[in-house]
Order: structure tokens, then C-alpha cells, then sequence
């Protein structure tokens, strides 16, 4: 993949919420590369639900902005424990999708807390679908589907242009943060 200094890219965060809440709130933001903000899209997941593939999924293909090229996503999970599945959401946007963490997932960790909520074989499969982790730029990590490892590590240094957070995710975790909280929180 060619990566052009303003290729279309949707980064997606989720808000804050409080465990009684039924939803949460996913915000788009969307850049040409890392300088330019052009658009937000946003939706809503249920809080430890199995949705958010197909919420993001409808999101993103019934947008007006047709030449996106690359999703980012803030991990693999929003709203709780709500799993996106990497290769099924790039097979209904055809994109390739980029999910960063700022810290290696502990996988160990995170079976422990599945205990908490339901279909845990379910969401463990997809967390296995996502694929290696991967030691990328500035100290994040990232799983990639669609597109080669080393093309997704040039994507986020590319991105990474105020920050160690590429762009389109450090907007949308600002948005998010500010819409929920009332007062975004510094990323």
C-alpha cells in the first residue's frame, strides 16, 4: 500500500461510562494523515456487549466520507469488554484496520476479567482473531488486519505527529473524553 502524506484515516475511541450505563459512546475522527482533521462519525455500543464490530462496521460504510483508506482503533475493545473483530470489521469496510495500545495487552489479565461478563469463549475467540501483537513506534503496540505489519508501523509513525498517539486517535480520545466527562482529558 502507497501511503500518501494525506491518506484518509478514521481513528475510533470510546467515551467514558459509568458500569450501570447501557451504552457508550464511539467517536470517529476523521484526518488526512496525521495533520488535517476533515470529519467525526459517531455511534453507540452497549457497555460489555458484542456489537461493536457491527456498530462501528455500519458507522464507517454508511458514511458520506467514501475515500477512507485505514481504521485505527484504540484497542480492541471499547465500552468494556465489547471485542471488535479485526478481520471481519476489514472485510465488510474493505479497509485495513490498525488497533494501538499504548501498553502489551496482558492476556492473562484480561481472561481473569472476562469471568465478569457473558460469552467469554466468544469474545476470547475474537481477541485471538486480532492476530500478533506488535512492537510498534514511540512505545505503542498494535494488531493489525489487512495490511502488512510493517506497512501498519509506517501508518503510525506517519500518524504520530503531536504525539506518540497517531493523530486520528489522540482527537477522538479528547472528543470522547470531553463529551462524557464534560472536560477532555490529555492524551
Amino acid at each position: 500500500m502507497r501511503l500518501k502524506s494525506e491518506t484518509r484515516i478514521v481513528g475510533i475511541d470510546d467515551a467514558s461510562f459509568d458500569k450501570c450505563d447501557d451504552t457508550v459512546l464511539i467517536i470517529g475522527s476523521i484526518f488526512r494523515g496525521g495533520f488535517w482533521m476533515d470529519g467525526m462519525l459517531s455511534t453507540y455500543v452497549t457497555v460489555d456487549g458484542l456489537d461493536a464490530t457491527d456498530k462501528i462496521s455500519d458507522m464507517i460504510s454508511g458514511c458520506k466520507y467514501q475515500d477512507l483508506r485505514i481504521i485505527m482503533l484504540a484497542g480492541i475493545t471499547v465500552g468494556g469488554f465489547n471485542v471488535i473483530d479485526l478481520p471481519e470489521l476489514n472485510e465488510r469496510t474493505g479497509l485495513p484496520v490498525i488497533a494501538v495500545t499504548e501498553r502489551h495487552p496482558n492476556f492473562e489479565k484480561i481472561e481473569n476479567a472476562l469471568t465478569n461478563v457473558s460469552d467469554v469463549e466468544t469474545r476470547l475467540e475474537i481477541m485471538k482473531k486480532a492476530g500478533n501483537v506488535h512492537a510498534g513506534p514511540n512505545n505503542v503496540f498494535y494488531q493489525v488486519s489487512g495490511m502488512d505489519a510493517y506497512t501498519a508501523k509506517r501508518v503510525i509513525y506517519k500518524t504520530s505527529t503531536r504525539s506518540y498517539i497517531p493523530e486520528p486517535l489522540r482527537v477522538s480520545h479528547i472528543i470522547a473524553s470531553g463529551l462524557s466527562r464534560g472536560e477532555s482529558a490529555k492524551r
